[in-house]
């Protein structure tokens, strides 16, 4: 059973810092096999953004509302992907979610929600003005 577990979220002032964790179970991010993992946000009445990605071929996709600020990373060892945030803003305050996924895909997919099919239960993340 493959399991997505975030943590990490809490509450920072603009400006400031968070990184959060996904520990994965149930499978491992790595070797020959074919996976993408990701980060999403969703804030309550909007749908599911894209904030990071990377795929077994190597490539990583950021959002653009993210880019130069938002670093994606593993830990091959842990079973643990890392979501760095710098330069927090009030608006990027939202829910954050961990996901997986075991197909291939084009690149221009891996910020789609919908492409992805394990989620981990979120973390908050709020950030104030």
């Amino acid at each position: 059973q493959i399991e997505l577990v975030e943590s990490g979220g809490g509450s920072v002032q603009s400006g400031g810092s968070l990184r959060l964790s996904c520990t994965a179970s149930g499978f491992t991010p790595s070797g020959d096999s074919t996976y993408c993992m990701g980060w999403f946000r969703q804030v309550p009445g909007k749908e599911r953004e894209g904030v990071a990605s990377f795929d077994s071929d190597g490539r990583t996709l950021y959002g653009d509302s993210v880019k130069g600020r938002f670093t994606i990373s593993r830990d091959n060892a842990k079973n643990t992907v890392y979501l760095q945030m710098d330069s927090l803003k009030p608006e990027d305050t939202a829910m954050y979610y961990c996901a997986a996924d075991f197909s291939r895909k084009k690149w221009w997919l891996l910020l789609l929600s919908a492409e992805f099919e394990y989620w981990g239960q979120g973390a908050q993340v709020t950030v104030s003005s």
